[in-house]
């Protein structure tokens, strides 16, 4: 098993962060550009992949009350996630990003990994910053 985690912090209130990052129908805005969730029955969902156009059956299931947002393959357990948001006291929140691979054939590589991890919670925080702006002007 491969492990990777990455952790971000944005400038917004950590309930805000975890609606946005939750929303099934905006996790196209952040998610790697390549990967699409197509809701199901939820938690069901498929999560196409543009460089094979292969679709996966997979899981996703927002927690709330803990803010966190957890997925992972649905029949063959081949990698799992999840996203933590963690108020701080400054009114900021800091989201964190964790991969696990169980499988070779699913692992990126660690700088693939990370890149998109990164990447990925840029793009989070701009929808969240997009939706804080908004709200206030």
């Amino acid at each position: 098993m491969t492990e990777y985690e990455r952790s971000r912090t944005m400038p917004a209130l950590p309930e805000h962060v975890f609606d946005q990052a939750a929303n099934v129908g905006r996790l196209d805005g952040w998610l790697p550009a390549a990967l699409h969730v197509r809701p199901d029955d939820p938690p069901a969902v498929t999560v196409h992949e543009d460089g094979s156009d292969h679709d996966t059956p997979a899981l996703l299931r927002p927690r709330p009350d803990q803010m966190r947002l957890e997925w992972g393959t649905r029949e063959d357990g081949g990698y799992a996630g999840w996203l933590q948001v963690a108020g701080m006291d400054t009114g900021t929140s800091e989201v964190t990003v964790h991969l696990s691979f169980f499988e070779d054939a699913h692992d990126p590589g660690e700088a693939a990994a990370c890149e998109a991890l990164d990447h990925s919670l840029e793009r989070l925080e701009e929808q969240v910053r997009m939706r804080v702006d908004n709200a206030a002007g």
